[in-house]
């Protein structure tokens, strides 16, 4: 799907630091002589103010608001040739600010509270809620401006759509559900749905009938956009949907429309059906005002039911926005779609390249067919999840390790010297990209030059391989659904790896004490605690559900994640741990499962693990979905036979190596002993979306069964109660196995 744009660029830019109390106002295609006046300007202005402050200041003792507004003001830079004020980088601008400007420190509230409200250095004085280059882009419907070039005519099909919805009688502001995977109807669709002031539904092609029925109810969803597998789905239960009054099937065929009962007044047409008649009838775009509801993305709900998250076209737009001062794409690049677009990740990376005019290729719809669809569209950018990125990983590595001999010794030479170049600061010889990396390259297209990573922590060890085999630029980023997306992203040419970034320019965030999990903004050598977000990005809430809504956002309009973050030198935030989603054991240590098992995801035998404990019990016990290749290949060197893959993962001897290796894994993540899984039980089964134990997010479900018994940390009561014994019985044998 390839397009270009054309805008003109605006005559003016605005830009006023929060803490002040002037702004600088002035033309961006100003003559060097004018921006050298206004240059002047604005100095004397700073003069005259610091002056002015210095003889109350004499006159006065000078508080806490003032000591901050001096230091503010005494950091402001004049504007620079993009137009704006900027503070200077200076080791004394906070507690914590740093040299290396990713991160720039700022007082919460000026009459009372520290330093402790990091913002991007990029903008550090404003909150970016529009495009810098393009301020009148408020809502999707105004970032919908190209020609299609490849895909052909798109703007007229979303005219069409939008017109055939309003034929049909579906009122302005009416909920519209998408069914279906990845595909170029799906984005048609949904900026349709912005052009008409319509609001999209997104529904996981994978969520289970009554999840997807109750969010069709609770949203009020008037039409429903479906493929023939999932339109079966939708009449199974379409009388108990009393508010759907127009199902659109994609892909379907006039002639074998199925028909519904009459009472329920549903009409079913096809996708092309629809495209006629809001041809035959077209309206004028009905655009939304930026405050307008874009969008309500409903959770996964594997702790209980949906939440809907609900978004308007500036929380959406403001995200942009901000990452775009971070991030570049460029018309000549090529996207790949396959991550699910109900997915907020997805969602926003297709509203960044769409205003950038990026060519979009859409994946077959089939993930064991990904890496022939990248071979035939080789994309520039490359989106992802760390569970993929594992599996790249392992591939190559394990290849590495069959090959032996000359061509190992040879990948390993390469491999350091590129690693050696890349950490002293220099370009590698492109003479290993000839020799080897070519070669790897090629696996995702041969020209890949901008990997993301997201939904979950990617390892360090597996960002540097990526960075030095792939030869671009891999780029980890943190976020969330109520954030709009992106919450921070590493910065384009920042070498250090462990860590997620810095502020998006568009939210601000702080860290909170957790002192029941030792985690506190005084800690050494760097502040930790719960991280909390505020900014235009900020969800509006959760539909219609004011009490969670009251329970995420304080009444200072902060968000708070769950997450435990740490600040890095140079303003970098690090994930180390999670407030939600823990447990404590027998003994009263609490445990965080995600963080331990994001340590043993880089074990050999490992494709997936769950780790599970309880306040019963004093000891780990894990449940891992093994590599079939890599456990078979063990098996072979240790002459262990077996029928299948289930019986080699029942073996003691087999689980033994494994424990062995997650030993080690833990001993050099340096988990605590309490940390450590005690005992494994091996399945040969991975945990996937179709299985249900894995969320449409791809992140390990709340509830496993291995054989009878279960594995949880589900929240709900009666759940946890029914599965309790289920879960000390398989625990018990996991112990008993592994003695």
């Amino acid at each position: 799907m390839g397009f270009t744009r054309s805008r003109s660029p605006p005559r003016f830019v605005l830009c006023f630091p929060r803490a002040t109390n002037f702004f600088a106002f002035f033309p961006r295609n100003a003559s060097p002589e004018k921006q050298e006046t206004s240059s002047r300007r604005l100095v004397r202005a700073k003069g005259m103010a610091r002056q002015q402050q210095q003889r109350e200041e004499e006159r006065a003792p000078m508080g806490a608001a003032q000591r901050r507004l001096r230091a503010v003001s005494g950091h402001l830079q004049p504007p620079t040739e993009s137009g704006g004020v900027d503070l200077a980088a200076n080791p004394t601008a906070g507690e914590y600010a740093h040299v290396q400007g990713y991160s720039a420190v700022l007082p919460e509230k000026l009459q009372t509270g520290k330093w402790n409200v990091y913002r991007s250095a990029k903008s550090p004085l404003k909150l970016i809620n529009r495009f810098p280059d393009n301020p009148d882009i408020g809502t999707l419907h105004d970032n919908f401006v190209y020609k299609w070039m490849t895909y052909g005519e798109a703007s007229t099909s979303r005219t069409a759509i939008g017109s055939g919805l309003i034929y049909h009688g579906i009122p302005e502001g009416a909920r519209i559900g998408l069914y279906f995977i990845n595909r170029p109807e799906w984005t048609i669709v949904d900026h349709a749905c912005a052009a008409y002031s319509y609001v999209s539904v997104p529904l996981y092609d994978t969520l289970g009938p009554d999840a997807v029925q109750f969010i069709v109810n609770h949203a009020t969803v008037q039409a429903i956009f479906c493929v023939p597998q999932t339109l079966s789905t939708l009449l199974s239960f379409i009388t108990q949907m009393p508010c759907v009054r127009l199902i659109v099937v994609i892909g379907g065929d006039n002639a074998n429309m199925p028909s519904t009962p009459t009472a329920t007044g549903v009409e079913i047409i096809t996708y092309s059906r629809l495209l006629s008649q809001g041809k035959m009838s077209s309206q004028s775009f009905r655009p939304p005002k930026p405050e307008d509801i874009a969008t309500i993305c409903y959770t996964s709900g594997t702790t209980g039911t949906p939440k809907g998250v609900v978004l308007s076209h500036g929380n959406l737009i403001a995200n942009v926005a901000g990452s775009s001062l971070v991030i570049k794409f460029y018309p000549s690049d090529v996207y790949i779609s396959y991550l699910p677009l109900a997915h907020i990740y997805e969602r926003v990376n297709q509203v960044s390249v769409v205003h950038y005019g990026v060519a979009i290729g859409f994946y077959q719809g089939d993930n064991l067919k990904l890496m022939d669809d990248l071979a035939a569209l080789r994309p520039t950018v490359f989106p992802s999840v760390p569970r993929l990125y594992n599996r790249i990983y392992a591939a190559i590595t394990n290849a590495v390790k069959e090959s032996g001999g000359l061509k190992e010794r040879l990948f390993h030479a390469a491999y350091n010297a590129k690693r050696q170049a890349i950490i002293n600061g220099r370009n590698p010889s492109p003479m290993w990209d000839r020799l080897v990396f070519n070669k790897i390259k090629a696996r995702l297209g041969g020209r890949v030059r901008l990997m993301t990573s997201g939904a979950s922590p990617l390892s360090a060890d597996v960002m540097e391989f990526l960075r030095i085999c792939f030869g671009g630029e891999v780029l980890e980023g943190y976020g969330m659904t109520e954030t709009s997306c992106i919450i921070s992203a590493m910065n384009i040419g920042d070498r250090l790896i462990g860590h997620v970034g810095s502020p998006n320019p568009s939210c601000e965030i702080k860290l909170v004490d957790v002192p029941e999990m030792n985690y506190t903004s005084e800690d050494e050598p760097y502040p930790r605690g719960e991280i909390c977000v505020r900014g235009p990005t900020i969800f509006c809430g959760y539909y219609k559900d004011e009490i969670q809504t009251r329970e995420a956002v304080d009444e200072d309009g902060w968000l708070h994640t769950g997450d435990i973050g740490l600040w890095m030198p140079g303003g970098r935030l690090k994930i180390i741990d999670r407030k939600k989603n823990i447990f404590k054991l027998a003994q009263g240590e609490y445990i965080a499962p995600e963080k331990i098992e994001n340590v043993y995801a880089k074990c050999k035998f490992i494709a997936q693990s769950f780790i599970y404990g309880d306040s019963l019990n004093s000891s780990l016990v894990a449940v891992v979905a093994v590599e079939p290749d890599v456990l078979k290949a063990w098996a072979a060197s240790e002459g262990i036979q077996h029928e299948d893959l289930r019986q080699l993962c029942a073996d003691p001897r087999a689980r033994s190596a494994v424990l062995a290796e997650m030993d080690s894994i833990g001993k050099e993540a340096q988990l605590r002993g309490f940390e450590f899984a005690k005992a494994v039980t091996l399945v040969a089964e991975p945990f996937t979306l179709e299985n249900g134990l894995l969320t449409p997010t791809f992140k390990v479900g709340p509830l496993i069964q291995v054989g009878g018994d279960f594995y949880t940390r589900s929240k709900d009561r009666k759940l946890r109660h029914t599965l309790q014994k289920k879960s000390q019985i398989c625990m018990h044998n996991c112990a008993k196995q592994n003695r």
